[in-house]
């Protein structure tokens, strides 16, 4: 049975060590859906040699939340960093200005070495251009990242627009690396179109998906 509510009535003068919170779905209390969204399937993009994944319709004031998840993005250029771009004119130009901050771990594949920091060379400070959000991705045929990027109400004409990423992936020299990527698109305007590139190359291989969280 599915765990939909607390049921607050269960909650006891004197805890017990084998009650403490019952979860009752016919209870009444705090409703899950009340707590966290829910995922709503908008578009899928599948890259095969793509010079980019553009998404161009689906981004408006329907949610207050967007959320792009990548899956084992594969480039066709060693050392090719995975990245993105938003726009205010329905994709026409993905250009808007972005303050970002990135940090990561690393772990060598071999345990030689580990690492653990902010990495400055990552950022933007009011740059116009594509944003890294997973780093030196590898040809090798196993080599891959997958993450997720969240944008928060990009429909929004009073607010800057912010974004949240997190990426995992196996680095080109077989590190793994775990990185987090955050800022705001420094616009005003309404953002209505995300491209996904690479830095250098194609996309090979990889799936992303938009969901609208409701």
């Amino acid at each position: 049975m599915a765990l939909s509510k607390v049921n607050f009535n269960s909650l006891n003068a004197t805890p017990t060590a084998s009650k403490f919170i019952t979860f009752n779905s016919d209870a009444d209390g705090l409703a899950a859906g009340d707590v966290g969204g829910s995922l709503n399937l908008i578009s899928t993009a599948t890259a095969s040699s793509s010079a980019n994944l553009s998404f161009t319709s689906g981004i408006d004031s329907t949610y207050k939340t967007y959320m792009f998840k990548f899956y084992n993005i594969h480039p066709a250029t060693n050392n090719a960093k995975f990245t993105f771009n938003l726009s205010i004119d329905g994709g026409g130009n993905y250009n808007v200005t972005k303050t970002t901050t990135m940090f990561r771990a690393s772990h060598d594949e071999d345990d030689s070495g580990t690492s653990f920091g902010y990495v400055a060379s990552q950022d933007l400070a009011q740059g116009t251009g594509f944003q890294n959000i997973l780093q030196a991705l590898g040809t090798a045929n196993d080599s891959s990242g997958s993450g997720y990027l969240n944008l928060f109400e990009p429909s929004s004409t009073v607010f800057v627009k912010h974004f949240i990423s997190r990426g995992g992936q196996m680095q080109e020299n077989g590190k793994s690396l775990d990185g987090y990527v955050s800022g705001y698109g420094n616009t005003t305007s309404a953002v209505d179109a995300v491209q996904f590139k690479m830095s250098s190359g194609n996309i090979d291989s990889g799936v992303i998906k938009l969901y609208g969280v409701s």
